[in-house]
């Protein structure tokens, strides 16, 4: 439950992270995931080239997301050298994402694609991921007991992993308010938060995630300067 830094160090001793189906995964200050038993990295909702898309609409964001999500991703894939990593979907912001890559973030995700088995899973805002940057794409990847797909599913989903939520969670204490990206789970199943740089987030405690847990009987780690394990009991609205 730290950074790609100390989950490189730990991963071979104890490691105090999370565990999904009886899998122990790792959750990274970053907001990637890490299973070190499988060498696998997961991230969810890059949203790459969403503030060129929203200025191709007249709503004109700094257009340096993509730059900063890749260098993000980047530096995570360098500290855990993973074998595969997996794109839990909407990796890009829309259908054209891929064609208005520059040439420099296009040279970068190519050699990162190349640099483990990549896989791309179809999400809602990008349902084909562009072929020509690499990897394989597929709708839903099963790993042993494990099942990663974009959309979670309601109901009793034993072992599944997805985003696309972009969950978020508020805590108040001590005469303060914080809020921060989350990790949601129960030890059934895991929604990531959203990697993307200009990607938002959804409270935990919002109508959207009330199929998937059983009432506020899940967890969310927080991140910050470490990931924090918070109870949804201590949640709260906002």
């Amino acid at each position: 439950m730290q950074s790609a830094a100390t989950a490189k160090s730990e991963a071979e001793g104890v490691q105090a992270g999370l565990s999904v189906a009886s899998v122990r995964l790792i959750p990274l200050v970053e907001g990637a995931l890490w299973w070190p038993d499988e060498s696998t990295l997961v991230v969810a909702d890059l949203h790459l080239e969403k503030g060129s898309s929203f200025a191709r609409r007249g709503q004109m964001l700094p257009p340096y997301d993509t730059i900063a999500t890749l260098k993000r991703l980047a530096a995570v894939m360098t500290l855990l050298a993973p074998a595969r990593v997996i794109a839990l979907g909407d990796s890009f912001h829309d259908r054209n994402g891929g064609d208005r890559l520059n040439g420099a973030d296009r040279a970068t995700l190519r050699a990162m694609t190349a640099s483990a088995e990549w896989i791309w899973i179809a999400g809602n805002h990008d349902p084909d991921p562009p072929r020509e940057l690499g990897g394989w794409a597929t709708s839903e990847l099963s790993i042993g007991p494990l099942t990663f797909r974009h959309e979670p599913r309601p109901g009793d989903q034993p072992g599944e992993i997805a985003g696309h939520l972009h969950p978020a969670a508020r805590l108040v204490g001590r005469g303060r308010s914080i809020r921060r990206r989350c990790f949601a789970g129960d030890g059934k199943r895991l929604i990531l938060p959203a990697f993307g740089a200009l990607a938002g987030g959804l409270n935990v405690l919002d109508m959207a995630f009330r199929p998937l847990f059983d009432g506020r009987a899940f967890h969310a780690w927080m991140l910050g300067d470490t990931v924090h394990a918070i109870a949804g009991r201590r949640l709260v609205d906002g």
